[in-house]
């Protein structure tokens, strides 16, 4: 691993231990690493995009898709970048923006309850009967039913940001994939970054994802009519609810690059700001970062980030401090920013690569722990 002097090269020596077993135990094929203490940093590139014996490498250069990150580069930004304009109160009903939404007890639904995961929908849209597009999704999600009353229980929900997705679109009158790039990635300059990449990119420098995922009816979106039931996904985001939506989304649908995610990172350390461009205020960066759940919610979540619910615990490790916060992707990506110490860590990979049956929760452990103490212990 390339590192400046700043980090512990003992504990940089074991990340890169840990990550090169995963990839020889066939765990993932390949993955990114980078840390960042202010002005010093540590990267490497792990393994290829896949497991043939002819695969590319793994480089700085690589396109992961970042699945849930998505949530935190652009949905939840974009919500509160509305809100620093006055378009939008994040104590407003959803039914002030989503009218349609009425009924099954999402009425008292508010814009901070989907922000913070405790709205009480469930987690997820139903895959059928069988259904395509924009429109089908938003339909469905006005017709779900909540579980518990909202405000009063946390549950992770893809349903939340899809809605959240609409409603910036609603408010702000163009996409979300022109609004993030407009408002997010072209400002810091994370020219790597966005949805549907294969617009933008030579697909070789995609991470693959998962072989056989794609069913007849994914197969016909006009989106991605190039796809074949049974292809393998490079540049099609994995998550199928939304390659059934045409691949943008507020859940997922983001592809990236370590060193792009970094930028974002170094954004919100700053402030808000990077290279004298101001993307968000300083105080939507204390929303997105600081504990916002509602009162008697045990799961701490800013608008945003996620700082100390069951899914926190892994990427935070034993010695990052609650207070630190990031978001983790199905497909093996973590962001994990520490405030105290200015420092964080970036882990892109695809370890659902071929079949979706890889779990690397163990080396979420191992990366939240050892970031930590290669960050702050003093160079040996």
């Amino acid at each position: 691993m390339s590192a400046q002097n700043s980090f512990n090269r003992h504990h940089l020596a074991a990340i890169d231990a840990a990550i090169d077993a995963a990839v020889a135990a066939r765990s993932l094929p390949g993955a990114v690493y980078r840390l960042e203490r202010g002005a010093a940093h540590a990267v490497r590139a792990y393994g290829r995009l896949d497991f043939g014996p002819d695969a590319a490498p793994v480089t700085g250069d690589t396109v992961f898709d970042v699945a849930s990150l998505t949530k935190v580069l652009v949905t939840a930004p974009a919500i509160l970048l509305l809100h620093e304009a006055g378009q939008i109160d994040l104590d407003a009903p959803l039914l002030r923006y989503l009218p349609e939404c009425a009924g099954g007890g999402k009425d008292a639904i508010t814009v901070r309850q989907l922000l913070t995961h405790t709205s009480g929908l469930r987690a997820g849209l139903p895959a059928s009967p069988a259904w395509q597009g924009r429109e089908a999704a938003l339909l469905l999600a006005s017709l779900e039913r909540v579980t518990h009353l909202p405000g009063s229980v946390f549950r992770y929900s893809d349903i939340n940001y899809i809605l959240l997705g609409v409603v910036i679109e609603r408010v702000a009158g163009v996409p979300l994939d022109a609004f993030a790039w407009q408002r997010i990635f072209a400002p810091l300059r994370m020219w790597d970054t966005g949805y549907r990449p294969l617009a933008r990119c030579d697909g070789r420098t995609i991470a693959p994802t998962q072989r056989g995922a794609v069913d007849v009816e994914a197969s016909m979106s006009s989106a991605q009519r190039d796809l074949a039931p049974g292809a393998v996904l490079q540049g099609h985001v994995h998550d199928p609810t939304v390659r059934r939506m045409g691949g943008v989304a507020g859940s997922a649908g983001v592809f990236s690059t370590a060193r792009d995610v970094a930028r974002f990172a170094r954004m919100l350390l700053a402030g808000g700001e990077l290279d004298g461009v101001r993307v968000l205020h300083a105080d939507s960066v204390r929303l997105l970062s600081t504990a916002q759940s509602p009162p008697g919610i045990a799961a701490l979540r800013g608008m945003g980030m996620d700082i100390d619910s069951p899914f926190a615990r892994r990427p935070r490790g034993r010695h990052y401090q609650i207070g630190s916060y990031g978001h983790t992707g199905y497909t093996g990506c973590i962001l994990w920013i520490d405030p105290q110490s200015r420092s964080f860590y970036v882990f892109l990979s695809n370890r659902v690569y071929p079949d979706d049956r890889n779990s690397i929760l163990p080396l979420y452990d191992e990366l939240g722990t050892l970031s930590a103490l290669a960050a702050l212990s003093a160079q040996q």
